[in-house]
């Protein structure tokens, strides 16, 4: 059966949950044998000087913010499970019943890799609160944004057929926007830079929707931006500490990772399944 049925996309859930079970378990182990020690020497983030979340900074831990650490696994699920995505696109992409994104699985690729980056990056940070680990988490955000905006690009072009060359040469131009957004993100403030891309998303959204809206899930669109719109609020009021609990379970921060995450997802959901298809 070559569409992708409700009963194999929930076997994708159920093996996505099950790698990040498994890096739950490799996390808790390191958080375990290693201590804070292992950061010294590196240079301190400003958002460690400056104290910008609620969530008490544990130094003698390996896990500085163990909540706003783990989870990022939120990203991390959602990436494996976008690999699964696309290799079951790749393996099918003779289907001449397929959508533009379905026949396009590098492009769905990069975004579950991104994705994976996000997870590694964001946690790299909250964990360590250094620098370095700071601007490889601000990559990570932007290299899904960017991977986004690259796919809703792609369908504005839908009466453009692009070859197997011109896909190759799509990702390498995404990925090397992505490396610019390094220095990039230095110059730029991100609460400049990322409500523009936000908005520039919620545009190509908007405009494929109406061109293919008998096809389209107007859910999975508004879902995508409301989720967004909710965690902006929760992390604005994490970071100004209001109800804050330094030492609680629950951390706003760290439900702006479960958010974005569903947000960004439901975003590529948007692009990547239609109506037609059984799922």
């Amino acid at each position: 059966m070559n569409l992708m049925t409700k009963q194999l996309f929930i076997r994708f859930l159920g093996i996505a949950f099950i790698f990040t079970l498994g890096m739950i378990a490799i996390w808790a182990c390191l958080n375990t044998w290693l201590s804070g020690n292992i950061w010294e020497g590196m240079t301190v983030s400003k958002s460690a000087l400056t104290v910008e979340y609620c969530e008490f900074n544990h130094t003698e831990k390996f896990f500085h913010q163990s909540m706003n650490t783990y989870s990022n696994l939120a990203y991390f699920f959602f990436g494996i499970l976008i690999l699964q995505i696309a290799q079951y696109d790749y393996k099918n992409k003779e289907n001449t019943i397929q959508n533009r994104l379905e026949k396009f699985p590098l492009l769905s690729a990069l975004m579950g890799f991104c994705f994976i980056y996000l997870s590694l990056g964001s946690a790299f940070f909250h964990a360590s609160l250094t620098y370095l680990g700071q601007r490889v988490d601000m990559n990570g955000t932007y290299s899904i944004s960017i991977s986004l905006l690259g796919i809703g690009l792609y369908h504005l072009l839908h009466r453009i057929d692009f070859s197997e060359t011109t896909k190759k040469l799509w990702i390498v131009g995404l990925l090397v926007i992505i490396i610019a957004f390094l220095p990039i993100s230095l110059m730029i403030s991100s609460s400049k830079l990322l409500p523009v891309m936000i908005l520039l998303l919620m545009l190509l959204i908007a405009i494929h929707y109406f061109q293919f809206r008998k096809q389209k899930s107007f859910i999975l669109a508004i879902l995508g931006f409301v989720l967004m719109f909710i965690a902006v609020k929760i992390r604005t009021l994490d970071v100004q500490k209001i109800n804050c609990d330094p030492h609680s379970f629950y951390q706003g921060h760290a439900v702006w990772h479960l958010l974005t995450a569903m947000s960004s997802f439901c975003s590529y959901a948007f692009f990547r399944f239609s109506k037609i298809q059984p799922l």
